[in-house]
């Protein structure tokens, strides 16, 4: 028997479409209630289709297309039309400095970031599947292994996203402190926050970065 056909929708992270949605606002000009009277409904209806993505509700992301002149398809794929008054993206990159708010509203809750560690012979960059915790960055790992950094040494966390079809993108970077999360209760509240590590290994301890300094960059278009 076939196989059945993966459908467009599967294999995209309800995340990247939310954020090709935000920017594709940003260029309209559309705020976040506009869109929710276009699509005809509520702002917190239409912040939960945003969380669950085109599977939860697929006429609701077509009716989202089209408030923003946009087919289903190009919306799924990347692709959008310009407004007249503007040029092509690959023409005009513009490179924009993030504020501290604008930086934890793009890590979002959680998600896939690296952690840079002072080791020798040289210092390490290890990926971590990371939850955001009252403004610090928070993963779990094994005790013993890289990423479990002495509780008084600097680090850094980084994260980024980059959306090849529009050119645009933003990265974020955090410098701090790390510190062991040892209540239990704190470390159920974080299991719930993020998502599993991708190695799939048993890594039962959390680490928690005290920022020190947070910084980002957007890539947008003029």
């Amino acid at each position: 028997m076939d196989a059945k056909p993966e459908s467009a929708e599967q294999g995209i992270e309800p995340r990247v479409l939310a954020r090709r949605i935000g920017e594709r606002r940003r260029q309209l000009g559309v705020g976040e209630m506009d869109l929710a009277t276009r699509v005809g409904m509520a702002p917190r209806y239409l912040q939960h289709v945003l969380d669950a993505g085109p599977d939860f509700d697929r006429g609701g992301y077509v009716r989202i297309a089209a408030a923003l002149d946009m087919t289903y398809e190009e919306l799924l794929e990347g692709r959008v039309d310009l407004p007249p008054d503007q040029e092509d993206p690959a023409d005009r990159p513009v490179l924009v400095r993030l504020t501290e708010s604008e930086c934890w509203d793009s890590l979002g809750t959680h998600g896939l970031g690296r952690v840079a560690l002072p080791v020798a012979p040289a210092p390490a960059v290890v990926p971590v599947n990371y939850a955001v915790d009252a403004h610090t960055i928070a993963y779990r790992t094994a005790p013993g292994t890289t990423a479990d950094p002495p509780q008084d040494v600097a680090m850094s966390f980084q994260a980024d996203w980059f959306d090849e079809q529009l050119r645009q993108g933003w990265s974020v970077l955090i410098t701090g402190s790390p510190e062991h999360v040892g209540d239990p209760e704190a470390a159920g509240r974080l299991a719930e926050l993020a998502t599993e590590p991708w190695t799939g290994r048993d890594a039962p301890l959390w680490i928690r970065l005290r920022p020190g300094k947070v910084t980002g960059r957007r890539v947008t278009t003029i």
